[in-house]
């Protein structure tokens, strides 16, 4: 049996409601724990995704965001003596995005601060991994 449009909408517009309020709780709690580290929300993000040496690109792809603003976080972390840009050892024309000693340390305060009390906390790894599987076949839905 098939379900009525007037039905798919309203389940349609009540996932969507579900998924953008937990994005801006998910946000919400990263501008909250990367300010008691001095960071902003995007340069704690793009601390958190930086889990080895990385392109600029592959930074900007993990951020959900474009390489340009990627650039601007970047410079600023770089700035603060947290990331460095070192050759590329296979491509000459790209530089890699490499964490410090200091970015290193911060990025495992971080990622310390950020598992405490998150809107996710309350799933079971498995839950948490459904949830993902759920939303991924979703999002990459053609």
């Amino acid at each position: 049996m098939t379900t009525p449009p007037e039905l798919r909408a309203i389940a349609e517009r009540q996932l969507c409601g579900l998924v953008n309020g937990l994005a801006q709780r998910i946000a919400e709690h990263v501008r909250e724990r990367a300010a008691t580290l001095g960071l902003t929300a995007s340069q704690a993000t793009a601390l958190r995704e930086m889990s080895g040496p990385m392109t600029m690109r592959e930074l900007a792809e993990r951020m959900s965001c474009e390489p340009s603003n990627t650039t601007f976080v970047v410079d600023k972390l770089e700035k603060q003596l947290l990331i460095e840009r070192h050759p590329h050892p296979t491509d000459r024309r790209a530089k890699q995005l490499v964490l410090t000693a200091e970015g290193a340390a911060l990025r495992e305060r971080l990622l310390a601060l950020l598992a405490v009390d998150s809107p996710l906390a309350g799933l079971a790894p498995e839950e948490q991994r459904a949830l993902r599987d759920l939303l991924e076949r979703a999002a990459t839905r053609p």
